[in-house]
């Protein structure tokens, strides 16, 4: 056990029984009374984030998280498969664990999952960018090519988005995770 001002940025902590991640924290003194800890809290059980506010010398449990590069193997139902290229453990992850994740998870691809003290699975972690097919791309219009005209194409995860015209089927393309646009060839 920690007290609250102990608390940084980046700290997994245990809040209201489920583990949180905290995403930004400020020490504050106001004028009159006790100071406090406030806190943007994330739950890795939902993803919500939340304002909490804790007294400063109040107790809290920071939570030892793990972190492991593992590689997506397949998806099982409704189920992902890891697998630990070391010992080849398999760690299956559920649906809601990836969430809109699964744009960009291919087989093969190393992804970074997070576990929680107890060995559970938390949270994925993308990288900042991956490369993907082009599974489905139209042709584009001649003459098109002197401004900045895109078109939609369908990558080899069923994810939709738009490229520059001369992007073509089958071709490599390097796309951000965090925003999901196209960055460039591969």
């Amino acid at each position: 056990m920690a007290i609250a001002n102990d608390i940084r940025k980046g700290n997994a902590i245990r809040c209201n029984g489920d583990i949180c991640l905290v995403l930004d924290q400020s020490r504050v003194k106001p004028g009159k009374g006790g100071a406090f800890v406030q806190t943007t809290l994330r739950n890795l059980r939902t993803g919500k984030s939340s304002q909490v506010r804790f007294g400063s010398n109040e107790t809290v449990e920071i939570v030892i998280l793990r972190r492991k590069k593992l590689e997506f193997s397949y998806r099982s139902g409704r189920d992902y498969v890891f697998i630990d290229p070391d010992t080849f453990e398999q760690v299956t992850v559920g649906e809601e664990l990836v969430g809109a994740a699964r744009d960009y998870l291919v087989e093969e691809g190393e992804y970074e999952l997070v576990f929680d003290d107890g060995g559970s699975p938390m949270m994925l972690e993308l990288p900042p960018s991956v490369v993907l097919t082009v599974a489905e791309a139209p042709e584009g219009l001649k003459g098109d090519s002197a401004t900045n005209v895109r078109k939609p194409v369908t990558l080899e995860t069923g994810l939709e988005i738009n490229v520059p015209l001369f992007i073509k089927e089958g071709e490599k393309i390097k796309i951000d995770t965090r925003t999901g646009e196209y960055q460039g060839r591969a």
